[in-house]
């Protein structure tokens, strides 16, 4: 190749050259790019902020054990309130267990906030107890207990009305978040609005110190119930280990893919079109085939690049707003997933300028010059 164009300052100079002059082209692709980066970052940053949050909140409660129904799902949002409430009294007989706290789990259908109903007494034992910022614990059947996040969201104050699935309830205490739910109502209560009488969700059980000996007491106790320990639950709170949401978080990195490589090319196709002539000149003036290829690439490259920190940018951008305006919902997005993130954008854009790039290497010089 000709020495003038061999240096990198020249190539550098070339792939700038190129983006400017097609700012338009050069914005879209960039655009595109960083649609996929944010479009994989947020799905799997909400899944996976999502998944561990409800894994810590069940791991504050304090309890050792949880107990459900058989085939149960790790979702609590979606259990129902089929287990006999005196099961209860039989786990908390068992030698190694020292707390028990029957729980009914039910969903707000309109946003899918969880609220727990709890014997409060039994449920506050689990642990230190529920952290009061203001009021007390509820007194009625138709009063509410609801933490600093949710009532910070809703505008609520000790003393505050609140609509829960299609009954109103008076708030008698905010408390400090962590505990499995962001808001309480009495269990009979919850058994009531369930049409569950007598019957619970699960239970939570505290051990004497020995989880695994209490945990193979409960399993001979009810054998056809799902008994987790709290730390199992807890690891199984990532989107890795749900198969069920695999092919979810598949398809949108997949479609994140798709996106950036049509953008990339149509963009580089239609490039390479505009520039039969230079690119005749180029090859006249001694560029080899290798040397147009890699011209070519080079700036799909820099624009992916362009587009990765656009996105890495926006996503984070993204996080900090919903933090501030949204508390309740957790985005984790970890270093693994943001570098995955770049590798997939270069990979699809790569993919998407190869075929233009060998093409345009394919140009005979005399053709190509002639080419208006």
């Amino acid at each position: 190749m000709n020495e003038s164009f061999d240096g990198p300052f020249s190539l550098v100079q070339m792939l700038v050259g190129s983006i400017t002059a097609r700012p338009l082209r050069s914005l879209l692709s960039v655009i595109a790019i960083a649609i996929q980066v944010i479009l994989v970052l947020m799905i799997v940053g909400l899944t996976s902020g999502v998944l561990a949050e409800w894994g810590k909140r069940a791991e504050g409660v304090g309890a050792d054990i949880m107990v459900q129904p058989p085939n149960s799902s790790i979702f609590m949002a979606f259990s129902s309130a089929v287990m006999q409430e005196s099961l209860g009294d039989q786990i908390a007989a068992l030698p190694g267990v020292d707390e028990v706290a029957p729980t009914v789990i039910l969903t707000e259908p309109k946003n899918l906030m969880m609220i727990y109903g709890i014997d409060y007494k039994r449920f506050n034992a689990l642990s230190k107890g529920f952290l009061f910022r203001a009021g007390r614990p509820f007194a009625g059947p138709d009063e509410a207990i609801a933490d600093d996040i949710v009532a910070q969201q809703k505008h609520l104050k000790v003393g505050s009305r609140i609509i829960l699935l299609n009954h109103s309830f008076t708030v008698a205490g905010i408390v400090a978040h962590g505990k499995g739910a962001r808001l309480f109502i009495p269990l009979r209560t919850a058994q009531d609005i369930a049409g569950a009488d007598q019957r619970v969700s699960m239970f939570y059980v505290r051990s004497k110190g020995d989880t695994e000996a209490t945990r193979a007491q409960i399993r001979q106790l009810l054998p056809q119930s799902s008994v987790r320990s709290l730390s199992e639950y807890v690891s199984l709170m990532t989107s890795s280990n749900l198969p069920q949401l695999k092919p979810f978080t598949r398809t949108m990195v997949w479609l994140g893919i798709v996106i950036s490589f049509l953008v990339v090319l149509l963009n580089m196709h239609t490039m390479v079109m505009e520039r039969t002539r230079e690119i005749g000149i180029l090859k006249a003036l001694g560029f080899t085939r290798l040397a147009v290829v890699r011209m070519l690439l080079g700036e799909t490259l820099a624009l992916a690049l362009m587009g990765t920190t656009v996105g890495i940018l926006l996503t984070f951008l993204t996080q900090g707003i919903l933090k501030e305006t949204n508390p309740g919902l957790t985005v984790l997005i970890t270093p693994g997933w943001v570098f995955s993130a770049i590798a997939l954008a270069i990979a699809g854009a790569a993919a998407g300028a190869i075929y233009p790039a060998l093409r345009a290497a394919s140009y005979d010089p005399v053709v190509a010059l002639a080419y208006e």
